[in-house]
């Protein structure tokens, strides 16, 4: 019942509360004035009969003082005229009636014989009034009277039904009056809810309650409008938030899966649905492995069982999808457990497809590995696999074969018909040793136009056979380049791979060894390493002062010597020497040139070195002008890599600059040979430096099979003279009459001849006789530090004749 009153409306409760208190209120007013009006009602008619009773008493007092009842009943008749009393009675003294009026229509209209102790007393609806009559405090007798009130009580209760009858109808009237009144209350309230109803009901924070009064629902309406707006700025924020979190979630690149512990998806954004090709709702409570590769599921289940074991820490794991259409993404999972304390544990599985990094990585990873042009392997991954080999011949006592390959004269077809030429024949000798190999032989190119052969449980004659069989194949190959035919040779060195080998680095030496011998015998050829060759012990010593120069570069170990050259006839020349190249090993012994300078030409470290002293030097000489002031002409050696080397110009320029040295103070000294061999870039490097001032010397001149033929193409000013004939030039007819035919041949091209190995003073004499103009030998001075050098001023005092 409450419940039902507490579910009413307040329209409806405000109604009933003024019922309520209408009805209690007639309640209370009708039973008060029902008590009031009856007691009121007994008072005033016992007051009146007892004022009556009074008078009668008085009027009767002759009556019973001279024994008269008939004027007592006289007087008692006054009663008769009042309807409510039933029973008048006069006592005496003695309390005996004297008199009475009776109406005898009323039940017990008698008088009561005794009245002894009777007083006045209303008794049910009848009321008793006793009345004593007395004369100065004497009792004459008493007056009785009983009246039935039950009529009077009726017509009471009649009246106070009317008076009833009329507060209801005033009530009602009251009610219905104050019904209006109460929309006052009730109607901004009632709307007030239908605002909150409609908001609720449409989400629409933009909606207010329309303010009606000042009153205290007016504050109502205000407060509840300040707080729906506060609601709808928190809500548009919200709403902002969600927007962003949606979008961060739907809209992220990456998938995003809320899985359970056992793979179960709870959850998962826009992104993962379409790589997969599905809804959401489709995929919701699909188990993550149905979509992880067969090969990768096992990956999955560990990152899982990771995450439990680390809770606290991010784990990460690639692994493949099988998104739409069967295609297979990459993806870098990360993954961390989150912990509920009231759910089941779950986990949060970020995917980021890295498929094109996958790929790219793949890609670099094969180009890392595979040489670009030819598609065999390239130098890492051949040394790997040799290390390879190498572990596998010590651990089972099995025997393989390293194959190094050079070509021959490969840089004609470049020269001839460019790089692209040159670059289409390497990928058809790739295609070519690739089929005329073994399926299990690993290929691949070593750079340039040099190729390596892993031949695996092979021997070095089962090798030797088969590179022969391979060399013949290069042979007979005919490459073809638009309307150039080209037959190609290659030199192949072998080294076998067995228990008593050494790393990788020895490996490819002795192998780089055996193929430069091959070249060396004329090309075209295999050969088969062996510690007993004398040749290859001399190339792989070469190979031994590769390290060894490079090492002397950077710890500046290499040092500069100088030889004087003397004028035969005497002059007022200044100072001329020649700078000299010298190497200081770890126990500071000094090494000539002889020793390391064939493995730098043949491993083209001559230009590094060539660079070093011509900075040394320029450098000593722009320190010590005075010195420089008494130089007449400083000669330098150049190698014949030098020549072609296109920085090689301007870094001398750069130096003479620097160092603020005169051109002409400088002769630089080129062999016969390198010049031949490298003729245009010779003639093109000594007409840009003799063209700065500089001086050039053609050295070892002699020695060529065609001197005197290039001689006229070469513009240098000195011309030395091999030391191979001077030396016997005493002895030796053929030496004096080769002497002689350069030194005339020379001055005819207007050139001065410097005479190499001039030993003593009888050799120096018949130089002299000759007419060369300058002499340079161990007779003359022998190479000392630069710092130690000085003109000779007492030439062959100190020389053994």
């Amino acid at each position: 019942m409450i419940k039902k009153l507490m579910d009413l409306s307040i329209n409806r409760k405000l109604l009933l509360i003024l019922l309520f208190s209408s009805l209690v209120s007639l309640l209370f007013a009708g039973v008060f004035l029902i008590l009031l009006e009856l007691s009121e009602f007994q008072r005033t008619t016992k007051d009146d009969l007892s004022t009556l009773a009074s008078i009668i008493g008085n009027r009767s007092t002759a009556a019973l003082i001279f024994d008269d009842p008939n004027l007592a009943i006289e007087n008692l008749s006054v009663f008769n005229n009042i309807p409510s009393v039933r029973v008048t009675c006069l006592y005496n003294d003695q309390n005996k009636v004297f008199a009475q009026s009776v109406k005898n229509d009323h039940i017990n209209s008698i008088c009561p014989a005794a009245i002894d102790g009777e007083l006045t007393r209303f008794e049910n609806k009848q009321l008793i009034v006793v009345k004593n009559i007395a004369i100065d405090n004497e009792k004459l007798g008493t007056v009785y009277i009983r009246a039935d009130l039950t009529v009077a009580y009726w017509q009471k209760v009649q009246f106070i039904g009317l008076l009833f009858l009329v507060l209801v109808v005033v009530s009602l009237m009251t009610f219905l009056l104050s019904k209006p009144l109460l929309s006052v209350i009730s109607t901004p309230i009632k709307r007030l809810v239908n605002t909150v109803r409609k908001i609720s009901d449409t989400g629409d924070f933009s909606l207010r309650a329309l303010k009606l009064n000042n009153d205290e629902t007016g504050t109502l309406v205000d407060s509840f409008n300040s707080l729906i707006e506060t609601v709808e700025t928190q809500n548009q924020a919200l709403v902002e938030a969600k927007n962003r979190y949606l979008a961060l979630y739907d809209d992220n690149p990456t998938m995003i899966f809320n899985i359970s512990t056992v793979g179960l998806i709870f959850s998962v954004n826009l992104t993962g649905a379409k790589q997969f090709g599905l809804t959401v709702a489709e995929l919701q409570n699909c188990s993550i492995f149905d979509f992880v590769h067969s090969e990768d599921s096992a990956l999955l289940q560990t990152l899982i069982d990771r995450c439990f074991s680390n809770p606290f820490q991010v784990h990460n794991q690639e692994i493949r999808y099988l998104a739409e259409a069967s295609k297979i993404i990459w993806v870098r999972a990360t993954a961390k457990l989150i912990e509920h304390e009231m759910q089941e544990n779950s986990l949060l599985l970020v995917c980021e497809d890295i498929t094109e990094t996958r790929l790219l990585n793949e890609k670099i990873a094969y180009q890392a590995d595979h040489d670009a042009l030819t598609g065999l392997a390239n130098r890492n991954k051949f040394d790997r696999y040799l290390k390879w080999v190498i572990s596998l011949a010590h651990q089972d006592n099995t025997e393989h074969t390293l194959c190094y390959l050079d070509l021959d004269q490969f840089k004609v077809v470049n020269d001839t018909c460019g790089h692209l030429a040159g670059d289409e024949l390497l990928r058809q000798l790739g295609d070519l040793l690739k089929k005329h190999t073994r399926q299990y032989d690993f290929v691949a190119r070593l750079g340039g136009d040099e190729f390596g052969i892993l031949m695996y449980n092979c021997s070095s004659s089962q090798a030797f056979l088969a590179c022969e069989k391979l060399r013949d194949v290069i042979r007979d190959y005919n490459f073809t380049w638009e309307d150039r035919s080209f037959s190609i040779s290659v030199s192949i060195g072998v080294s076998s791979i067995n228990i008593t080998s050494g790393s990788e680095v020895d490996l490819l030496k002795e192998a780089d060894a055996a193929c430069y011998a091959a070249k060396d015998k004329g090309r075209n050829r295999v050969h088969v390493f062996s510690p007993d060759d004398e040749e290859l012990a001399l190339r792989q010593g070469e190979m031994q002062w590769v390290e060894r120069i490079r090492l002397g570069l950077e710890q500046k170990r290499f040092l500069l010597y100088g030889q004087p050259i003397v004028p035969v006839v005497d002059s007022n020349e200044g100072f001329h020497f020649e700078a000299l190249l010298r190497y200081r090993d770890d126990r500071g012994k000094i090494i000539p040139p002889g020793a390391f300078l064939p493995a730098a030409e043949r491993y083209n470290l001559a230009p590094e070195l060539d660079r070093w002293l011509i900075a040394t030097l320029l450098e000593w000489l722009g320190n010590r002008p005075d010195f420089l002031a008494k130089l007449s002409i400083c000669s330098v050696n150049l190698s014949g890599l030098s020549l072609s080397d296109e920085y090689m110009l301007d870094f001398i320029s750069e130096q003479f600059e620097r160092w603020s040295v005169p051109t002409h103070k400088l002769c630089f000294e080129i062999t016969e040979t390198a010049a031949i061999s490298n003729l245009s870039y010779a003639t093109h490097f000594i007409d840009r430096l003799k063209e700065q001032g500089c001086l050039f010397s053609l050295d070892d001149f002699g020695s060529g099979l065609s001197s005197f033929a290039y001689l006229k193409n070469l513009s240098v000013d000195y011309l030395k003279i091999d030391g191979l004939f001077v030396k016997d030039i005493l002895e030796d007819q053929v030496d004096l009459a080769m002497v002689k035919s350069i030194n005339e041949v020379a001055h005819v091209m207007n050139k001065k001849t410097i005479a190499e190995f001039v030993e003593n003073e009888h050799i120096f004499n018949l130089l002299k006789t000759l007419g060369v103009d300058y002499a340079q030998g161990y007779g003359i001075g022998k190479p000392v530090p630069l710092d130690e050098l000085k003109p000779i001023e007492n030439l062959f005092s100190g020389i053994q004749q």
